[in-house]
């Protein structure tokens, strides 16, 4: 009898490697977990993916048989979303291709790295504004399968607005288009025979029975920012319009692969300004966040003092990501470190930056917001950084001083388990303490809070003991608690992270047995015989979750 290699060797074009060292690369992403997959393939185009459902679909007619696939890319997921242990698909080897650039838009595979994509859309004047903290190492393909967002968030929303169409393979082994049909298209498509016409029939059911809909409309996140469970309160009413694109956009992989993308691109403004607030009391924030907000910046950023006191400690190591040399370094720092000695650490530290065609119009955003915001709050320190350049210390911080952290900190790893969490950022004065409560329980970890304010989505991934004995009781008990509170707040378990292993078992907790049957039904519509990277979405417990766990010390049992 043939092994599984041997046979998907005979169905497919692309390599197929189950040697030892391949199969352990690919069991771990950025999250705790691992999971050993029996083989990886590397498709070269449409016609293995093809082949390869139809192998998976043919095996798994006799009962019992354990085969699926899971497409996965660079591996920078911190859930442990690209994770299987049967056929894991490399999408970075042969999907790899810019197919083509216009005045607005690329259509690209889902393999293409996003640093090269994004050198090749600036050669255009052009940019996909969703860009990640990652974007040096992530691919374009799980942007769309997480529905990535980042910095531009506020301003420009998530992938998912910049998702045109997608060509993917679905669960009858065939290829097929998606997009936003509306009017005479979708009534045509409502009419068509064979396995797309039923899904779009039945998908257009879900959302437009008013069982379904009541369901829907009560249940859906109360917060802009979400990329836990399928966006079926997003994808049109199934009657005048459905996007089925949109509900594969943050789907993670699990209702079908990916294999050509159209997105839709702008066109930067150039020139930036900053306001930079000091905030000593968090109270302030109820008043503070609107205020900024009503300004529309293009991106307003947060950290907090623990962020702040390991930029100033490890200030030279920061010069070297910076690329700056430290005694010029130390005078752009010097102002804070003063501050520091003489008031003390701010709690919090937002960024509130704006872009305009000149650097006069953005200067001219940011002088006004921070006049604005001097008047009457002796809590608040305001600076403004007229240029980009000046403002670049402050986002060295806010992206690499947790990185900083983690290298320097020996014999430790990161744990991103409560990292990508929302809630509506008019709570923020309520929910930030209750938050830092919950955590400061925990002495056993080493953290820092970092996050998008404007949208209320912030990300703490602590550090963490792997041989500490109690670490698999503090990450359940944790992710219990955090999850709850966020769910207390009307808030979501992930903005842009998506479920993944970590977060799939609390997709019921945040929103209710009614709307995780949909999601339930979404899956098996698309994927009947569940070969899609399945455990995500729907279908892990938290039992599942903690035996894979890749801990040293983690008996995995639910306390």
């Amino acid at each position: 009898m043939s092994s599984l290699s041997d046979d998907l060797r005979k169905v497919v074009e692309g390599e197929v490697d189950d040697s030892t060292k391949t199969r352990d690369k690919f069991s771990r992403d950025a999250s705790l977990f691992r999971v050993e997959p029996e083989v990886v393939v590397a498709p070269t185009n449409a016609r293995d993916m093809c082949a390869l459902v139809d192998f998976v679909l043919e095996k798994k007619k006799v009962p019992k048989t354990h085969l699926s696939l899971t497409a996965r890319a660079a591996g920078t997921d911190m859930g442990g979303g690209p994770l299987g242990d049967s056929i894991i698909l490399d999408m970075t080897k042969h999907f790899d291709r810019l197919i083509e650039m216009g005045k607005d838009y690329a259509v690209v595979e889902p393999g293409v790295f996003f640093r090269d994509f994004d050198a090749e859309t600036r050669k255009k004047n052009l940019e996909l504004p969703s860009y990640t903290a990652s974007r040096m190492l992530n691919t374009v393909g799980g942007m769309v399968a997480n529905n990535s967002g980042g910095e531009k968030n506020l301003k420009y929303g998530k992938t998912a607005r910049w998702v045109d169409w997608l060509e993917v393979v679905l669960g009858d082994g065939a290829v097929h288009t998606l997009a936003n049909l509306q009017g005479e298209a979708l009534r045509l498509k409502l009419r068509e025979v064979g396995f797309e016409g039923d899904v779009y029939r039945k998908v257009a059911a879900l959302v437009s029975l008013p069982a379904y809909r009541r369901v829907i409309q009560e249940h859906k996140p109360h917060v802009e920012k979400n990329s836990s469970g399928y966006a079926l309160w997003d994808i049109g009413d199934g009657v005048t319009s459905l996007n089925l694109a949109r509900l594969m956009v943050g789907a993670q992989g699990t209702l079908g692969i990916i294999t050509k993308i159209k997105f839709k691109l702008v066109r930067p403004q150039k020139y930036a300004s900053m306001v930079v607030m000091f905030v000593d009391n968090l109270a302030q924030l109820g008043e503070l966040v609107p205020e900024v907000l009503r300004y529309k910046p293009d991106s307003f950023e947060s950290y907090d003092d623990h962020t702040l006191n390991i930029a100033i400690k490890y200030l030279p190591e920061l010069g070297a990501q910076m690329k700056a040399g430290l005694f010029s370094l130390g005078l752009a720092f010097l102002p804070e470190v003063l501050m520091v000695l003489t008031r003390g650490v701010p709690k919090l530290i937002l960024l509130a930056e704006f872009r305009g065609d000149t650097q006069e119009e953005a200067l001219g955003k940011a002088q006004k917001l921070a006049g604005e915001i001097r008047q009457g709050r002796a809590h608040v320190r305001v600076r403004v950084a007229k240029t980009e350049s000046a403002a670049r210390k402050y986002w060295a911080v806010r992206r690499e001083s947790f990185n900083l952290l983690r290298k320097k900190v020996r014999g430790m790893r990161t744990a991103p388990f409560i990292d990508d969490f929302v809630v509506p950022p008019a709570t923020l004065p309520q929910f930030l303490p209750k938050l830092q409560k919950i955590l400061a329980q925990y002495t056993n970890l080493t953290y820092t809070i970092a996050g998008h304010v404007g949208d209320g989505n912030f990300h703490i991934i602590p550090l963490i003991d792997p041989k500490d004995p109690t670490i698999g009781k503090t990450i359940d008990e944790l992710s219990h608690k955090v999850y709850g509170l966020v769910v207390q707040f009307e808030g979501s378990i992930t903005g842009e992270h998506n479920d993944g292993l970590v977060r799939t078992p609390y997709v019921g907790t945040m929103f209710g047995p009614e709307m995780l049957a949909l999601f339930m039904e979404v899956k098996k519509i698309f994927d009947p015989q569940n070969i899609f990277n399945p455990g995500k979405k729907v279908g892990t417990t938290f039992s599942d979750a903690l035996a894979k766990l890749d801990l040293p010390s983690v008996k995995p049992q639910i306390q």
